[in-house]
């Protein structure tokens, strides 16, 4: 299987890692340690020292409760790092929404638009949709990603139910429909959208699960770091707490990434990047030894 993007085919018959630069003073985990250009720059050189195969570059935090940014504010943050990380010979992926950002970083020769919105968030004042971005482009590739709500709300009122089934059909229905726009399938990549107005059980349930996704011949991405819902775990099973900052998550994210590449995720999305990429090489090691190969889903072309 290969991921098409802007300048690269991805070969994933192994995982490959992207790290995280969040370009932000409000991100969840790290926010405000990386949000000068300066700063978010040194950071993209210091993940591909440590491995990464990919940078995924963001302006605007989408943690549980966040406001919104401008697409003016968005763009004076990430554009700078853009500009770099496009020549640092690596794939290039922008996290966002909003057109007016996808298609300024594309013109930079971004490689990849990660949206947790799947392409379905519309300003009502801007007559060209993310879709008409995406598919505008001839080559670039599109991660699509499950949210329940949106970032204000999403964990006030989760969803309900079966999330495996729920979230499959939606990543269904969006795939099929920016296909119909002409998007060929190679350039497609689905996310579960863990942590995404889901519930702690929700969320492990999609991991248990995640080879679900797999029928739908597209690449999985699985965003699964420093995540509340892995701290919310190992918190109820621990005799003395440990300290809650996400920071602090590294080794139950390392094993949330690990287990999501066993079940044939494609793409980890994640902060700690050496770790995650010494955890896939023991892991990647065992399997050579058993003489299994890693699990690939067939691609539908």
């Amino acid at each position: 299987m290969h991921w098409q993007t802007t300048r690269f085919s991805i070969d994933l018959a192994l995982p490959k890692v992207m790290g995280i630069v969040n370009v932000t003073p409000d991100s969840f985990s790290d926010g405000g340690q990386y949000a000068s250009s300066r700063a978010a720059m040194a950071h993209c050189d210091a993940l591909l020292v440590q491995g990464a195969h990919m940078l995924d570059i963001g302006g605007e935090s989408t943690r549980p409760g966040a406001s919104p940014l401008s697409a003016r504010d968005e763009l004076a943050r990430v554009l700078p790092v853009v500009r770099y990380a496009v020549g640092l010979g690596v794939p290039v992926s922008v996290d966002t929404y909003k057109p007016e950002v996808m298609q300024a970083v594309l013109d930079l020769g971004a490689d990849i638009i990660n949206d947790v919105w799947a392409l379905r968030w519309r300003d009502p004042l801007q007559p060209v949709s993310a879709t008409d971005v995406v598919a505008a482009h001839p080559r670039c590739g599109v991660c699509l990603m499950h949210m329940h709500r949106e970032p204000t709300t999403m964990q006030l009122r989760p969803m309900e139910g079966d999330a495996p089934a729920q979230v499959l059909a939606f990543l269904e229905s969006v795939a099929t429909a920016l296909r119909e726009r002409g998007v060929h399938a190679s350039r497609i990549c689905i996310d579960p959208g863990i942590g995404f107005g889901k519930t702690v059980q929700q969320n492990f349930s999609l991991l248990a699960h995640q080879v679900q996704l797999l029928a739908l011949g597209y690449p999985v991405l699985a965003g699964w770091s420093r995540k509340s819902s892995l701290a919310a775990v190992t918190q109820a099973h621990a005799e003395v707490p440990a300290p809650s900052e996400p920071a602090h998550r590294v080794v139950p994210s390392v094993a949330a990434a690990l287990i999501a590449a066993h079940n044939g995720a494609r793409v980890l999305r994640v902060h700690d990047v050496k770790e995650t990429v010494q955890a896939l090489q023991v892991w990647q090691a065992v399997q050579a030894q058993a003489g299994t190969a890693v699990t690939e889903a067939p691609h539908d072309g």
